[in-house]
Formats: structure tokens, C-alpha cells, sequence
């Protein structure tokens, strides 16, 4: 007999004795978000059921998750053997030939039970190529307790203005309560993620049908008008640093009278042993200007496998572990079903137990069903995603685009000013990849 390293969870190691076993090291790549950093925790369950494998994570900030893990995967390098990746790499992956089809994740995972919308996102031509771990839309979350005071009603489907108008009536910087919070971190998928699909719903798109940018628009300037005045009278100090993660801390210390993001946020804001103000939050669908589209985004955080990686027998087993319906019970049993991945699977949103334990259940639902990645603007476009245009050159683009317009919320530049460096800058990556001349 000898101590096999079973498992690793963060800092901590699970000794336990075996016989000699030939082991498999499973390497990772995560996002330090709740929900992944609460898999990690659960680890033990997989490495129980799977004594020949052992799993070392790697848990990274999200824009530095996709920085390091796209290289990895453009390169080969052959770092990770279980990738956490989004709606829109895999699409593009997977033409590429860079990941593995999901086709063995066991005859009771049941494919067919993952929510439409999130499972089209995740296949192309039919096939699974990553496993949604959670999907999300965004919506409005907002503190009951200050619209009472207040005198205010939020409405289902709140509109821009109305929800400008209340963050100006419910700041009160002397007790540090901002109106609302909105993601400012420069990044393609950190606030420009917020950004593309506020400016969906005031008519603003990425590209017209040639592909040429839009910065130029009045609807851009509009959106991005209305978002930094909006910040800098009723937003946080310091918002050009805040993204998904720094917006949820200070809504849970009781910061922010309004927030719009992810859905997934839901479970932690209303979480008593993660919210000060938890019994006192609401939940409304991401505002509109009435041309028929919110500021929804339609995301999921998915785990697919490398091609050319020497462990797809192992990477599929954790896959469908840590995918599967049985998951979301072990999650059930130990942190109650209000704290389960949300929005990857119908037989979820047909749970008793999950709609009693789940306010935003059905809010949640709504806001991914609103999402179209087909249609996803009020004008026609050539692209398709929501809150992003699904074509390889985007991650650069966006992020740049990200930079000008944190640039512009943090005052350092103006808002024509970070418009005409969008449009200049993304016309030049759009001529040197081809799309326009």
C-alpha cells in the first residue's frame, strides 16, 4: 500500500491510501468565478468515483484565463487538459479543428436536456464540442428595500430611462450607497460584454452588413453617452477597474442600489451567507429604449478538451462529472438548491425545489430565452453573437475597443475622443484581416 495524491482543492491535498495505481494528472484551466471556485471544492467526489485520476487546478482572472488559455490551444503547448471556455471561442475552435467533440460523456448525461439556446451555442454542425458548466443571460438586480424608501417601482421590463432616472434618485454618496454598478474593466468580455449589449438595445451594432464599423454612429454615441454620465453621477469611485467580481462585492456590502450583469450573479447576491442585503434584492430583465431589444447577452462558461491532448479518456470523465445532472444534486445537498449552476439544463427549470429555492429562476429563463445570437441587433448585421461578433479577430478588437471606452469612464479621455479610436482602430484590423478594403 502506499498514499496516492488523490486530489487537489486550492491549497489543500486529499491523501488517501491504494493500491498502486498508474495515475492520471488532469491539468484545469478555470475562471475564479463562485461557481468554478465552489467545483474545485467538490473536487473529492470525482477523485472517489475516478482513483486513477488526480486533478491540479488552475484558477485565473478572467481576461488573464483567456489570454493564457487561448495561446496555450493557438500554440499546441499542450498546458491544459480541460479547458474553460466561452460561447464564443467554440464555434471558432472547433472549425479550427482545436477541440475535441464531446460524443462519450456517457449514456445518462442526456445531451438532449441542455437548454437550446446555450446548447447551439456550445455545437457546430450538430455536434458538442464544450459541456456548459453554467449559462447565463444578464439582467436587472436591484435592492427592494431602497426603491421602497424611495418611493420607486420597478418595473418588469425597465426602460433606460427609467432606470437612469432612479440611480440619480438613489445615490447618496454621504452614506456611500451609489445608484447603480456597471462593469468598467477594459476587456472584451468585461465591459465590453456590458457595453455590446447596452448598445444593442439603443440601436447601435459592431458592423454594418459589409463589415464596416460603427463607432461613427449617433446610436454609439448615445450608449456611450448615457453609460458615463450615468457612472460618473451615480456610479462607484474607482468604476474603470471594476468588473463582474469587484461590481458583485460591492453589491453584496450593501454598495449599490442598482446592478445589471450576469444572471449567474443571482445566487450570490441573494445568498445570506454571501450578501449583507440579501433578503433585499429584486430582480427585473436588462432595460431597453423600446426598439425591441434589451441589454441581455447570452453567455456560458463551458469545459471542452484540446485536440491533440493525451488524457481525452480522463478529460471527458471529469466533463461529464462536473456537467452533469448529478453534479447539480451534489451541489444541491451541500450548499441548497438556490446555489446550484444555473442555466444549462431544462429538467432544472422543471425542479420544484429549484423554483422555491430561486426567486430569479424564472427571470433567469426569460433573459436567455430574450437572447437571439442570430439576431442580436435592432439593424441587420453579418455577425452572429450577442454581446460579441463571433469572428476570430474579435478578442483584439474588443479588447481595444475595451481600453478606450474604460479610458472614457475614467475621464481620460472623452467620449468622441474614444469613439474616434474605436472606429479608427477596429477599421484597421478589419482591412488587415480582409473583411473591408
Amino acid at each position: 500500500m502506499k498514499n496516492v495524491l488523490c486530489a487537489v482543492t486550492g491549497a489543500a491535498a486529499l491523501l488517501i491510501s491504494a493500491p498502486s495505481i498508474a495515475q492520471t494528472t488532469l491539468t484545469v484551466a478555470t475562471v475564479n468565478n463562485g461557481d468554478m471556485i465552489r467545483m474545485q471544492g467538490l473536487t473529492s467526489d470525482f477523485t472517489a468515483k475516478n482513483p486513477d485520476i488526480s486533478v491540479k487546478w488552475v484558477t485565473l482572472e478572467e481576461n488573464v484565463l483567456r489570454q493564457r488559455v487561448t495561446t496555450d490551444i493557438a500554440t499546441k503547448g499542450g498546458q491544459f487538459d480541460v479547458l474553460t471556455i466561452g460561447t464564443y471561442e467554440v464555434p471558432i475552435w472547433a472549425k479550427k479543428n482545436w477541440l475535441v467533440p464531446l460524443d462519450k460523456l456517457g449514456a445518462d448525461y442526456d445531451v438532449n436536456d441542455i437548454l437550446p439556446k446555450i446548447r447551439d451555442a456550445v455545437s457546430v454542425d450538430g455536434k458538442l464540442y464544450a459541456a456548459p458548466f453554467y449559462g447565463e443571460s444578464s439582467m436587472t438586480m436591484y435592492r427592494t428595500d431602497l426603491f421602497k424608501k424611495a418611493g420607486l417601482t420597478m418595473p418588469e421590463k425597465p426602460t433606460w430611462d427609467f432606470v437612469v432616472d432612479a440611480a440619480k434618485k438613489l445615490t447618496d454618496k454621504s452614506a456611500g450607497v451609489y445608484g447603480i454598478c456597471l462593469r468598467g474593466k477594459a476587456g472584451w468580455g468585461e465591459n465590453m460584454a456590458f457595453l455590446t449589449a447596452m448598445a444593442n438595445s439603443f440601436g447601435a451594432r459592431w458592423f454594418d452588413e459589409k463589415w464596416e464599423p460603427q463607432f461613427n454612429s449617433p446610436e454609439w454615441k448615445k450608449t456611450l453617452t448615457t453609460y458615463v454620465d450615468l457612472m460618473k453621477e451615480a456610479g462607484p469611485p474607482g468604476a474603470s477597474s471594476n468588473g463582474f467580481n469587484e461590481n458583485l462585492a460591492l453589491f453584496n456590502a450593501g454598495k449599490c442600489a442598482m446592478w445589471i450583469d450576469a444572471t449567474v450573479a443571482a445566487s450570490f447576491v441573494s445568498n445570506p451567507k454571501e450578501s449583507t442585503v440579501a433578503d433585499k434584492v429584486g430582480f427585473a430583465l436588462a432595460p431597453n429604449t423600446g426598439l425591441g431589444k434589451n441589454a441581455n447577452w447570452l453567455w456560458a462558461w463551458s469545459l471542452a478538451i484540446p485536440a491533440g491532448s493525451k488524457k481525452v479518456d480522463a478529460a471527458e470523465k471529469f466533463i461529464a462529472w462536473a456537467t452533469s445532472k448529478d453534479y447539480t444534486k451534489l451541489v444541491a445537498s451541500k450548499e441548497g438548491w438556490a446555489n446550484v449552476p444555473p442555466g444549462t439544463r431544462t429538467s432544472l427549470y422543471q425542479n420544484p425545489d429549484y423554483l422555491k429555492a430561486a426567486p430569479f429562476a424564472k427571470m433567469t429563463l426569460a433573459s436567455i430565452d430574450a437572447a437571439d445570437p442570430n439576431k442580436p441587433t435592432v439593424k441587420p448585421v453579418p455577425y452572429v453573437g450577442v454581446q460579441y461578433a463571433a469572428i476570430p479577430e474579435f478578442q483584439g478588437i474588443g479588447t481595444a475597443v475595451g481600453q478606450q471606452f474604460s479610458a472614457a469612464l475614467s475621464g481620460s479621455t472623452s467620449v468622441d475622443a474614444a469613439l474616434a479610436a474605436a472606429q479608427s482602430s477596429t477599421e484597421r484590423e478589419m482591412k488587415r484581416a480582409g473583411y473591408i478594403k
